[in-house]
């Protein structure tokens, strides 16, 4: 069994770096608070006896050796970056838990065949850049330098801020690994969903990653005095906005499985007493079946389009981005199902409605994740929590699972 109290002080010392005054946790990418943060997770790789080394993106890794040097590696870790004002469990636990499980296995003399790398990748959640993932998109080979214009809004460019790093830019295909050199990548992380909390159950099996579509709603009517005009004659893209936003929930509701959201909405000009001139906001819609997806989201355009002629107001739709949904492989599904099983937990499958780093490794490598259980489901905030209970028995379901993955062939 992995050392619990181990990972927990980890993970409350982990937490203090970048603390606000509000409790949460800002960990932004090429910032000195998160070269704090890897030069503490390098030194727990260091306790742990692993080979500690930055790849040309920033992605810190630990390497431990197996039998068969050459080998392909079984990757696990995740990210220590955070959003603005997060939790302290979103990331750091997988990381931290990948260290853990290493260091276990250095205590007992475990020697596997395969090597083992704990990774913490540069930049998953995008928080800076509103462009994430860029570790594990450079370890896939998938990162080009055209995608380092994105900016900070200081007007630092990702390019700029990885020289201010130490890093070379224009190197970055040196952190791409090649087919064949990786066995498979697992991630530990919490849910960040209350579908465990429901069943009352410590740990899931992740099933596959759910694929989004992000676009912006442009609604544009006429702009008119609010005392002044009658309803029967307004153009009101607000209103018309509103009953288009209840589409989304009706129709992500139909599949079952689908899930919708608005998160972001500009009213113009946004007088008290002016009828709007023009609405926008967003939709984020996600399912494990991307034809399901595309089909909902075909539905919502089609009924906007009605809802606009209706109301005599324009409808304009902009696609922001497209990620297809990831199936985890059933070569890691089984070691973790086998891992659950050894020790006396449910197997319980369920699918992340959240992207991770695996769905950018998948074309690497056969990818997986394992979750642990979130307090009322919160994520993205000071109140993100995980208990230290859950939190030991998740890494020991990895343990098993990493051991299982790094002994066979």
């Amino acid at each position: 069994m992995i050392n619990g109290d181990r990972l927990w002080n980890r993970l409350l010392e982990l937490g203090t770096i970048g603390k606000q005054p509000s409790g949460g946790i800002t960990r932004l990418s090429f910032t000195k608070e998160e070269r704090a943060a890897k030069e503490k997770v390098a030194s727990y790789m260091k306790e742990a006896g692993l080979a500690v080394y930055e790849d040309a993106v920033g992605n810190l890794i630990g390497r431990k050796e197996g039998k068969e040097k050459d080998a392909p590696a079984v990757l696990v870790g995740s990210h220590i970056d955070s959003v603005y004002n997060g939790g302290m469990f979103d990331g750091p636990l997988g990381v931290l838990a990948a260290v853990e499980v290493l260091q276990t296995m250095s205590e007992r003399g475990v020697k596997t065949k395969h090597p083992i790398e704990v990774v913490a990748f540069t930049d998953e959640e995008g928080a800076r850049f509103s462009y994430g993932m860029i570790g594990s998109r450079g370890m896939a080979g998938t990162l080009s330098e055209e995608e380092l214009v994105h900016q900070d809004k200081h007007g630092i460019s990702l390019a700029a801020a990885m020289e201010e790093a130490g890093l070379d830019p224009g190197k970055i295909g040196k952190a791409a690994r090649r087919k064949g050199s990786v066995k498979a990548y697992v991630e530990l992380h919490i849910e960040q969903g209350r579908v465990l909390e429901q069943a009352n159950l410590p740990v899931g099996i992740v099933t596959g990653i759910a694929g989004l579509i992000w676009a912006k709603l442009t609604i544009t009517g006429k702009a008119e005095h609010a005392g002044a005009t009658p309803m029967p004659i307004r153009r009101d893209p607000l209103v018309a906005a509103a009953q288009i936003i209840q589409v989304i929930e009706q129709e992500a509701k139909k599949t079952g499985t689908t899930v919708g959201t608005v998160g972001q909405m500009q009213v113009f000009p946004g007088g008290i007493n002016i009828i709007p001139e023009r609405v926008e906001f967003s939709l984020d819609l996600r399912d494990l079946d991307a034809a399901v997806r595309d089909s909902v989201f075909l539905s919502i355009i089609e009924r906007a389009k009605q809802i606009g002629n209706e109301r005599n107001v324009d409808v304009a739709v902009e696609l922001l981005q497209k990620m297809p949904p990831v199936l985890c492989s059933e070569l890691v599904q089984n070691a973790a199902k086998e891992a659950c099983r050894q020790l006396g937990f449910d197997v319980f499958t369920l699918p992340s409605g959240a992207s991770h780093d695996g769905v950018q490794l998948a074309g690497l490598c056969p990818i997986g994740m394992i979750f642990v259980r979130s307090k009322d489901g919160v994520s993205h905030s000071p109140e993100e929590w995980s208990s230290k209970e859950d939190c030991a028995a998740g890494a020991n379901v990895l343990y098993h699972t990493v051991l299982s993955l790094a002994m066979t062939a």
